[in-house]
C-alpha cells in the first residue's frame, strides 16, 4: 500500500510539472492534441483590442493562413521559454503562418513588457474577464491550437518543454 501512495505522490509531481497548471486545470502533455474538443472543429472566431504588436487582433483576419492561437500568463515560465520559438516560427515561414498570443492574466499590466522580455513581435492581446479561453477551454499554461488556413484545429499542444518547438513546427509545415 505504502509504494502505491508514493507511485501516485510521483505521478502527481511530475504530471504539475508539465505545464503551469493554474487555475485553469491540470497540466498534460498532448502532442497531438489528445481528445480536446476542439481537435477537427472549427476554431472559434474573436477579435480583441492588441496589448502588443498591433492596434486589434482577430482569428478571422489571418484566414488563409495557419495560425497558432495561444494561450498564455505573465507568470507562466514556460510561456516564456516558448514565445521566442514563435517569434523564430513566424520569422521563418513569413506570411503563411500567424502566431496570436491570449494573455489569461487578471490584469493587462506586463504583457508589453513580457512581449519585449521574449522577443515577441507577433500580436498579444488580453482576454479580460477569460471569456475567450471558456471557449477553447486551454487545459494548463500554455496551451497552444494550430489551426489550418480553413480554421479547423488540428493540433493542441498543452504545456511546452524544451525540444517540443521542433514537432510544432513540423506540425505548422504539415499544414502549410
Amino acid at each position: 500500500m505504502r509504494r502505491f501512495v508514493m507511485l501516485v505522490a510521483l505521478a502527481v509531481a511530475s504530471a504539475s510539472l508539465t505545464g503551469c497548471g493554474g487555475s485553469m486545470g491540470p497540466a498534460s502533455s498532448a502532442a497531438e492534441g489528445g481528445d480536446h474538443p476542439l481537435l477537427g472543429a472549427k476554431a472559434p472566431d474573436f477579435e480583441l483590442a492588441a496589448q502588443s504588436g498591433g492596434d486589434h487582433v482577430s482569428l478571422g483576419s489571418e484566414a488563409g493562413k495557419v495560425v497558432i492561437v495561444d494561450f498564455w500568463a505573465t507568470w507562466c515560465d514556460p510561456c516564456k521559454e516558448s514565445f521566442p520559438h514563435y517569434q523564430a516560427m513566424v520569422d521563418k515561414f513569413g506570411g503563411k503562418l500567424a502566431v496570436i498570443g491570449i494573455s489569461v492574466d487578471d490584469e493587462p499590466d506586463g504583457i508589453k513588457d513580457f512581449a519585449k522580455q521574449t522577443g515577441a513581435k507577433f500580436p498579444l492581446a488580453w482576454d479580460e474577464g477569460q471569456a475567450l479561453s471558456r471557449q477553447y477551454e486551454p487545459s494548463t499554461m500554455p496551451t497552444s491550437f494550430i489551426i489550418d488556413k480553413s480554421g479547423v484545429v488540428r493540433f493542441v499542444h498543452s504545456g511546452f518543454h524544451s525540444g517540443e518547438e521542433k514537432e510544432i513546427e513540423q506540425q505548422v509545415e504539415s499544414l502549410l
